[in-house]
């Protein structure tokens, strides 16, 4: 389980295919603290870390094909920055919300708002069963953990700060460009159970 805190921001140094999977090599900030086994969301996808170089402070992990369908993964390329959360820890502090780093879809980002200390970044998605945003309801993309406004059944907005803005992906985000996203766990189970 993640929280949507976003740890450091990682770079794509290269992309192996391998039959219908894609390998990443990974540059990152805690590369040699990582473990073969361990699972990391990288833009909010859960990867398994499959191989560490610790002297070279990279890490490789593996998207399948299920993975790249749903996910923005088959569009990165070397030099992509990504954001990286490793697990919670059992007795760490859970600042963000419940974050599985299962990707629902991904949405695409229609304009970006300077607020003159603040940007205003708005999405929209395909509608469905489980696709719930709710107003000041919380919203993980790419891997971080926000608050929704301006909620409708296919658009959304976040309101980004400038602590999270310098220190994730945002800050290179433009309009038309595709994200991850996760809809929050307690919204996907509330809207299975009154059959929407």
């Amino acid at each position: 389980m993640f929280t949507g805190i976003i740890e450091g921001l990682g770079t794509i140094q290269n992309v192996q295919r391998e039959g219908t999977n894609l390998h990443f090599t990974v540059a990152s900030p805690f590369a040699a603290e990582l473990k073969i086994d361990q699972s990391v969301a990288h833009d909010g996808v859960c990867l398994t870390v499959v191989a560490v170089d610790g002297m070279a402070g990279t890490h490789i992990v593996t998207a399948i094909d299920e993975t790249l369908q749903k996910t923005n993964l088959s569009q990165w390329q070397p030099g992509r920055r990504v954001n990286l959360e490793r697990c919670l820890a059992a007795n760490g502090r859970f600042d963000g919300h419940i974050v599985q780093g299962h990707v629902d879809l991904t949405a695409t980002c229609t304009a970006v708002e300077d607020q003159n200390g603040s940007w205003v970044f708005r999405f929209r998605h395909e509608p469905g069963a489980g696709r719930v945003t709710v107003e000041k309801g919380s919203i993980c993309i790419n891997g971080t953990s926000l608050t929704c406004f301006d909620s409708t059944d296919e658009t959304f907005a976040v309101a980004i700060i400038p602590y999270t803005y310098e220190h994730t992906t945002f800050q290179d985000l433009r309009p038309g460009e595709v994200v991850n996203l996760e809809f929050d766990i307690v919204g996907k189970y509330v809207a299975k159970l009154l059959g929407r």
